[in-house]
């Protein structure tokens, strides 16, 4: 009885350290949108026109096109390998940059740059679909939450990196290369450890119990993009500052980890409550008297005879199983790669992103090159600023979907 209680009590807190883990894990794979930080040294040092600057930055979003790797390997893969090969694939994209920005080595050729610069945009495929993918299994019951708080936190993601560049470093662009790659790989290391997939939710009480902690995930997640917006207007913050900021962001981004503390204690108080239910009923009990006991001993004929008819018609059974299994998912349902390309819906989703997407991706590449050119010498505001209206957008579309589906 003991074991189960531990077991029982530890499974709680271990899905949600997992899913506070995806949550630091989307809070740095929004690197990809970071590209304006550091463009204009990219574009010194390699003597590119802006027309070559933007192709650089064009390879850097087809590392991205190729997310439906990802996705197929989603369906064969486990996700610790998916995460592993992300957080290699990143550190390798953006550690080479980070090699040729601080100029410990020459300048690579311009299409050897845009190989590592698409291995770097893929490596945040890797990490989101890894993240996304197990979340979703594990929070049936709350996808719209979910992919809400997760996509929120890639938007979080670039403002994140750049203030704490901005105060740690003082916006310098290889120092911001390599926490770009060093910090997610550090990261998913850390997740391939915590996030495992497991049961969703099969009550409504442990539905509504994960209601109750994913709005405090929200109101962490709007708390920490208040924060950053604050620090964004502080004109020339003094080191101290600088510092104390950093130590405070920190501070905020460890914080979802009393969500998993407190499932613990009450899955915990829970079943030590129901144990000694269980310990008073079985004093209180009567001693079976020996006729029922004489009873129980003449029904096992009968009961052997029931369970051989009901072996009998298993096989039957199983095989009306079979067939339903084999339909064809619906909406709400899990699909394979292949199943979803099968449907209406997902090519309407294809063509509406690849029509739609780009517009902003280019707006965020060249947001270093705008603030430029209207005369600005610290361009981070506006990345920073981007990010985090983008984040607003992104949470905000997740919970009320999720308010009218339901």
């Amino acid at each position: 009885m003991g074991y189960l209680q531990t077991s029982s009590t530890s499974f709680k807190a271990t899905k949600w350290l997992g899913f506070v883990t995806a949550v630091w894990v989307q809070a740095i794979s929004g690197n990809n949108y970071t590209f304006s930080n550091y463009s204009d040294a990219l574009k010194t040092l390699m003597s590119l026109t802006q027309l070559e600057l933007n192709n650089l930055s064009v390879a850097k979003d087809v590392g991205k096109a190729f997310g439906l790797l990802a996705g197929l390997a989603s369906d064969r893969l486990p996700t610790p390998v998916i995460l592993l090969i992300g957080s290699i694939e990143g550190l390798i994209g953006y550690g080479t940059q980070w090699l040729v920005v601080s100029r410990r080595i020459q300048p690579l050729s311009y299409w050897q740059m845009c190989i590592f610069l698409c291995l770097g945009g893929n490596s945040t495929t890797w990490m989101n679909t890894a993240v996304l993918v197990t979340c979703i299994r594990n929070f049936r019951r709350n996808r719209g939450p979910v992919s809400g708080i997760l996509k929120g936190y890639v938007g979080l993601s670039t403002a994140i990196f750049t203030d704490l560049c901005a105060a740690l470093f003082a916006d310098d662009p290889a120092k911001f290369l390599i926490m770009l790659a060093v910090i997610p790989f550090a990261v998913c290391l850390t997740a391939i450890v915590f996030l495992r997939e497991t049961p969703p939710a099969a009550t409504i009480e442990e539905e509504k119990e994960e209601s109750k902690y994913f709005n405090l995930f929200n109101v962490v997640a709007v708390i920490v993009a208040v924060y950053l917006l604050a620090y964004s207007f502080i004109p020339n913050p003094s080191h101290v500052l600088s510092l104390v900021f950093s130590l405070i962001l920190l501070v905020l981004l460890a914080s979802p980890l009393a969500v998993p503390a407190q499932a613990f204690i009450n899955s915990w108080n829970l079943n030590r409550f129901k144990n000694q239910e269980d310990v008073e009923r079985q004093i209180q009990e009567p001693l079976l008297r020996e006729d029922k006991t004489q009873e129980k001993i003449q029904e096992k004929p009968a009961e052997e005879a029931a369970k051989a008819v009901v072996e009998r018609t298993r096989p039957v059974e199983e095989e009306k199983a079979v067939e339903v299994v084999k339909r064809r998912p619906v909406i709400g349902e899990d699909h394979t790669v292949f199943e979803a390309m099968l449907t209406v819906d997902f090519w309407i989703l294809f063509l509406s992103f690849l029509c739609g997407v780009g517009t902003g991706l280019a707006v965020m590449n060249n947001m270093g090159q705008i603030g430029l050119a209207l005369g600005y010498a610290d361009v981070s505001l506006f990345v920073s600023m981007t990010s985090i209206w983008g984040f607003f957008g992104r949470i905000i579309s997740g919970t009320v979907s999720e308010y009218y589906i339901k």
